[in-house]
């Protein structure tokens, strides 16, 4: 079986809810997990990723759903990154990113060995339960929980050092030891999410693989690896597995061997993706969709990646391709949204781009302004 871009991107678009945006009594959280977690170093990103998706939905069901209703959770997730996963998936997700091997360390006076890691772990969670602590809190439980060494200041970061346990931060929060707690002014508290006994590591991966397959496949082992910053041997390995159990099933994809989850074949052969679509820095879509050569094709490729990296500028698809950046500058209840197409819109196409700034405008709270033209702003801004 052969599958070709567009029948691909048309396929993942859907199923992202970025084709048609999900109705309204979907839960967030629901879109969440078809995104496969929303990444949410700036939450306001993963607020607009999570509201274009759904029909209807603002920043405040993002946060009610986050902060009030609890079915989200606020963790570090894929690639060690704080994102937005569904707080019914802590045992899938836990226990496959711990499963994941690590791709590189500290230096060697900075890291920390396997024994240590597990202690800071375990001293998290114990420090966490039932409590909201900030990170300075957090510091001196940490290491009156395991010792000195914890606290020395060796890992340099932002023109300081912190000390030695924030290393090992982000693995906490994989396993299932911390979380996000709503900020205490402008401090960043953390807690612990609630007690979940997580699935058997082989079967954790293997369903992320299908889950990962079916919303963004075809994909190939070393796509999964990029998108999860693991070694691409241990990923083309679990595939090897996979195939050999008939979990999965190869295909042919723009001229490469790629696979989907055994029986998913279906693609809308004769309705390829036709619209204007805003996404916010790291939507899971820009980071996840490959190849992106040709998510990013021509221009886009220089202009909208930051060195190759995806996430770090907004981006504007036409018809499932990036072509162009945008921005957006709030003042008060207004925002400034700027646009920069890097090819000529069509009068259908301009009266769509309008509606989506008025989608932004919607999901935000705010009353948007479009200014088609360049964005002056560097990567990340």
């Amino acid at each position: 079986m052969t599958i070709t871009w567009t029948e691909a991107s048309a396929r993942r678009l859907e199923r992202q809810f970025l084709a048609t945006p999900a109705k309204t009594g979907t839960t967030v959280s629901d879109v969440v997990a078809s995104m496969l977690g929303a990444h949410a170093q700036v939450l306001s990103a993963a607020e607009l990723s999570v509201g274009v998706r759904t029909e209807g939905a603002t920043r405040a069901d993002v946060r009610a759903a986050l902060w009030e209703e609890r079915s989200l959770v606020k963790t570090h997730g894929p690639r060690g990154t704080v994102h937005l996963l569904p707080a019914d998936e802590l045992p899938l997700w836990c226990a496959a990113l711990t499963a994941v091997p690590g791709t590189g360390g500290f230096a060697a006076d900075a890291r920390v060995t396997e024994e240590q890691a597990e202690q800071i772990v375990a001293a998290i969670a114990d420090a966490l339960d039932g409590v909201s602590l900030t990170v300075d809190e957090l510091d001196e439980q940490v290491v009156a929980r395991t010792g000195p060494w914890a606290g020395d200041l060796v890992m340099p970061a932002f023109q300081t050092l912190w000390p030695r346990w924030r290393q090992v931060l982000h693995r906490a929060g994989q396993s299932g030891a911390l979380c996000f707690a709503p900020n205490r002014g402008r401090k960043v508290t953390y807690t612990r999410p609630p007690h979940f006994t997580p699935l058997p590591a082989e079967e954790a991966l293997r369903t992320l693989v299908r889950r990962y397959l079916h919303a963004y496949g075809p994909g190939t082992p070393a796509w999964f690896a990029k998108w999860l910053a693991a070694p691409v041997g241990w990923a083309s390995a679990l595939f090897g597995r996979m195939a050999q159990a008939g979990e999965i099933e190869e295909v042919g994809f723009e001229g490469a061997v790629a696979w989907v989850a055994a029986g998913d074949t279906e693609f809308p052969r004769d309705r390829p993706f036709r619209g204007v679509r805003l996404l916010p820095y790291f939507d899971a879509y820009g980071i996840a969709a490959q190849p992106r050569e040709l998510l990013f094709p021509g221009a886009a490729y220089a202009r909208a990646l930051a060195g190759g990296q995806a996430g770090n500028f907004p981006l504007l698809l036409v018809d499932g391709e990036v072509a162009g950046v945008w921005h957006q500058r709030r003042a008060g209840r207004r925002t400034t949204v700027t646009v920069e197409p890097l090819r000529k819109l069509t009068a259908r196409q301009e009266r769509e781009l309008g509606e989506q700034v008025e989608r932004v405008g919607e999901v935000l709270e705010a009353r948007p302004e479009l200014v088609i033209g360049e964005v002056t702003v560097g990567p990340h801004a």
